[in-house]
């Protein structure tokens, strides 16, 4: 176990030094990138997590307790990925000159996420409250 985590720690790290060698030749646009990723540390401590944490504490006043779990699990998937695609299902950047900017179906792809996401938090909220019926009726000792 130890010659993996080091392993895995050595491909870390040159992973770490490929990003900064491909950093470093960006010149300005260092300060673009920084401004972008600052911007979504930023977004993602001051706006996601306290939605979702917002979120979780109201479903544990509401959601069923077989229901809880499914529903974070949504919650955490869908959060960060859809902060993460606002750029690009708002289209800002896209400019009517250069029609190969956002030149994809980035809604029909997050909505295909989502649907999955959904589905299987369906299936498992099923299964959730299968477990739980189970549960309430064998005997207890």
């Amino acid at each position: 176990m130890r010659a993996a985590r080091l392993a895995l720690g050595a491909v870390g790290l040159a992973a770490l030094a490929w990003g900064l060698l491909l950093v470093a030749d960006l010149g300005p646009q260092v300060v673009d990138v920084l401004v972008w990723v600052v911007g979504g540390v930023l977004a993602h401590d001051a706006v996601l997590a306290p939605v979702v944490v917002g979120l979780g504490a109201l479903l544990a006043l509401v959601a069923p307790r077989w229901l809880r779990p499914p529903l974070v699990r949504l919650l955490v998937v869908l959060g960060p990925l859809t902060l993460v695609a606002v750029p690009v299902l708002g289209r800002f950047g896209a400019r009517p000159d250069n029609p190969t900017l956002l030149d994809r179906p980035y809604r029909t792809g997050w909505l295909a996420i989502a649907a999955v996401a959904v589905l299987l938090t369906v299936v498992g909220a099923l299964r959730a409250r299968r477990a739980q019926l189970v549960d309430e009726t064998e005997p207890r000792p």
